[in-house]
């Protein structure tokens, strides 16, 4: 288990379990160290070879909930989907970080371990880092076309330069996070 897009200031979290297959493509590592051309090319592979589900949570519910409850909300999701789609029940789920949703999140009801660093050191957490980064990344380019001032088919909602700038110009619109301090301080003055 691994999720994506704690840090932006626009779209969802994105978390993804895999478990993974016989078949799983070789070169396996953390997503932030692979190319984008690379990535895409793992991702399929590990959607195509794998069992695997996401779970996402809008920008609305993290404004809700606060990005780390949005991220135990993605994670209890993602394995929830994983278990009903798959008829599996894990022995236990590995999450790459120092916290796991278990006592954080109501839904959660399977043994976890957080692993610092998991995603470069357990196979099937860098497996789950890919497709996280890469469904929330597609999520993030159909939004830079519905909302075209942001930049998000580069920054993919980033507190970029530009991406600030924009927001300065044209003030958020309703896939920003509102809670998040350069949003808050638009939405205030």
């Amino acid at each position: 288990m691994d999720e994506a897009g704690r840090g932006p200031l626009a779209g969802p979290v994105v978390a993804a379990a895999v478990v993974l297959g016989k078949h799983a493509p070789a070169g396996l590592a953390d997503s932030k160290q692979l190319s984008a051309k690379r990535r895409a090319v793992l991702d399929e592979g590990i959607r195509a070879t794998c069992l695997w589900a996401v779970g996402v949570v809008e920008a609305e519910e993290i404004d809700r909930l606060n990005v780390f409850g949005a991220t135990m909300r993605a994670m209890t999701l993602a394995v929830a989907g994983l278990c009903g789609e798959a008829g599996i029940a894990p022995e236990e789920v590995l999450i790459d970080g120092n916290k796991t949703p278990a006592g954080r999140e109501a839904g959660w009801c399977w043994p976890a371990r957080a692993i610092v660093g998991g995603d470069a050191l357990e196979p099937c957490i860098s497996a789950a880092s890919i497709v996280a980064k890469e469904w929330r990344d597609r999520i993030m380019l159909d939004a830079a076309a519905r909302f075209p001032h942001y930049g998000w088919e580069r920054n993919k909602g980033y507190p970029t330069r530009d991406h600030l700038a924009a927001l300065e110009q044209h003030g958020p619109c309703p896939l920003h996070r509102k809670s998040f301090g350069p949003v808050a301080q638009l939405i205030l003055i």
